[in-house]
Formats: structure tokens, sequence, C-alpha cells
């Protein structure tokens, strides 16, 4: 039963998000946003929106191995199995930007999170904040940046032209399937661990990260497959940014999250520090500004290394 809660809490999951960002972007076209602005900040925190709910449902009902997981798990999902299958399916070309702006932004990020929870084994409503307004500065300055309309690409100009009334039921639809599907998500989660006898910690970086790293996953290689248009790397690293700075920024500001399990400071997010910084170097050697599929196989692999050790390390 407690597998049935979980996959149903995936499937509302995705439900919601779908909705949520058609009902965003839709309502930022009634504003007269730019389109520009839309597709860098509202439909990236829209995207974010299953994860956030994840999280603050897991802080709430006193789970915080979860919700610092979840977040962790999905970074480390995001390089090792979406990005990683994704160049299995067709080698992927990584622009300047990428070790310019974006890969540098996610190590800070990342480095100062982990700098945050190991200090005093808490990330605070003080600590959350400056990760929100780092987030807030750092998308600022990617849209100042910005000289073309790539980062626009999938912004649905049809939705400029939905009634209200429709903005509304897709915003409820949107919501509600939110709120359900990550209370049935985190309580099927919580039942699991209980019953294999695992903690929560290990669902959260492993169950529920992939869960909700599924969508993004699918999306990736269908269009890789496709050939209909280049898979952006820093599509994956902007959700990773997106993932600390909104999902554990914001959820800390609503309840401080304490680390209840040593494991998650001294392997999960090392483990997350180590699949963000070989990126760099990866970039440079064999076959420069390609993730081929030889590379792509290597964090398949090492993704798989993590997951086997993760259920099997006591």
């Amino acid at each position: 039963m407690s597998l049935l809660w979980v996959i149903l809490g995936f499937a509302l999951l995705v439900i919601g998000g779908e909705y949520l960002v058609r009902s965003s972007v839709a309502l930022s076209f009634k504003f007269n946003i730019s389109k520009m602005v839309i597709g860098m900040t509202v439909v990236s925190f829209a995207t974010s929106a299953p994860e956030l709910l994840v999280s603050l449902q897991a802080a709430l009902k006193g789970s915080p191995a979860i919700a610092i997981n979840n977040v962790v798990g999905s970074n480390i999902a995001n390089i090792g199995l979406v990005l990683g299958i994704t160049a299995l399916v067709g080698s992927i070309v990584v622009d300047k930007s990428f070790y310019k702006v974006n890969w540098p932004a996610m190590m800070v990020f990342s480095i100062g999170v982990y700098y945050f929870l190991s200090n005093d084994s808490v990330l605070t409503a003080l600590e959350g904040a400056v990760l929100f307004i780092a987030l807030v500065l750092f998308l600022l300055y990617l849209i100042k940046g910005v000289k073309s309309s790539k980062a626009v690409e999938d912004v649905d100009t049809t939705l400029a032209t939905v009634s209200n009334f429709k903005i509304f039921i897709w915003l409820v639809i949107g919501g509600v399937a939110l709120y359900f599907g990550s209370e049935w998500l985190v309580n099927g989660a919580k039942e699991i661990a209980l019953s294999i006898g695992v903690s929560e910690a290990v669902i959260g970086v492993s169950l529920i990260a992939i869960g909700t790293s599924v969508p993004e996953l699918a999306a990736s290689v269908i269009a890789a497959a496709k050939k209909e248009k280049a898979i952006s790397l820093g599509n994956l690293i902007g959700s990773n940014i997106f993932n600390i700075g909104s999902v554990l920024g914001l959820t800390a500001m609503v309840k401080p999250i304490p680390v209840t399990e040593p494991k998650i400071l001294t392997n999960d997010i090392i483990w997350m520090l180590g699949f963000a910084a070989i990126l760099l170097p990866m970039v440079f050697v064999k076959q420069k500004f390609q993730i081929s599929r030889a590379k792509g196989f290597l964090l398949v692999f090492a993704y798989g290394l993590f997951i086997f050790l993760v259920f099997t390390a006591k």
C-alpha cells in the first residue's frame, strides 16, 4: 500500500507541476512580462514546485532528512542519471556559458549549503534567506546578460491567449495536485523506509530523488532521440541551483531544517559536490566541449555505484 501512495504521489506531482507551469506562464503574459523573464524565472520556479512541496511537507511532518536529501539526491540524479542517459542517446554540446557562469554558480551554491549545514547541523531561516536572495541575484544577473532568445525557446506563446477562468482552473488543479501528491509521497516514503529497515535519508536521496527527476529525464531523452533541439547542459545546472536556492532556501525560511542523520553530511552531500565538481574537467578532456556517450556512460555508472553504496553501506 505504501508503494501505491508513492506512485500516486509521483503522478500527482507530475500533473500538478505541469498545470502550475501552464497557469504561471499564462498569468505572466496577462501582466505583460517578457518571454525572456518568463522563461528564466517563472518557468524555473514553477518546475521546482514539486520538489519544494515535498521538502516543505517533509520538514513540517518532522522528516528533515527527506527534506534535505530530496534536494541532494535530485541534484545527483540530474547529473548522474539525467545528463548521463541523455548523453548515451546523443552527445551534448557544451557552450562557454557553462564554465564561465553556470558551473561556478552551481559550485558556489553547493559549497554554500554544505557550509551552512556542517557549521551547526541546521539550515536556519536566515541561511535559507541568504540562499534564496543569492538565487534572485543570480537570476537578475542572467536576465541582464542574456542577448539571445535561446533561454526562452520553451515558453509556449499560445498560452498568452488563455482565458482568466481557464488560468484559475489550472491553478486550482495544480495546487491541489501538488499538495496531495507531496503529502502521499512523503507519507508513503516514510512507511517504506520503516518497512524495509532503511533510514528516511536513504529513501530521500534515492526513491524520492529519482522520482522527482523522472519528468526531466523523459523530456531530455525524447528531445535528444528526436534531435529536435540541442539539450542544454545549462538547464540541468540551473535546476540544481534552483533546488538549493529556492527549494532548500524557502523551506528553511518556513521551518529551519536540522541535520538528523550524520551520513547526510559525511556521505550524501559529498557525493553531490563530487558529481558537480567532476563536470568541469570532464568537458575539457577527450572530445572537448562535449558530453560524449563514453562520458555519459561514466556518469551513469557512477550514479549506479552511488545508489548501490547508499543501500548497502552500514
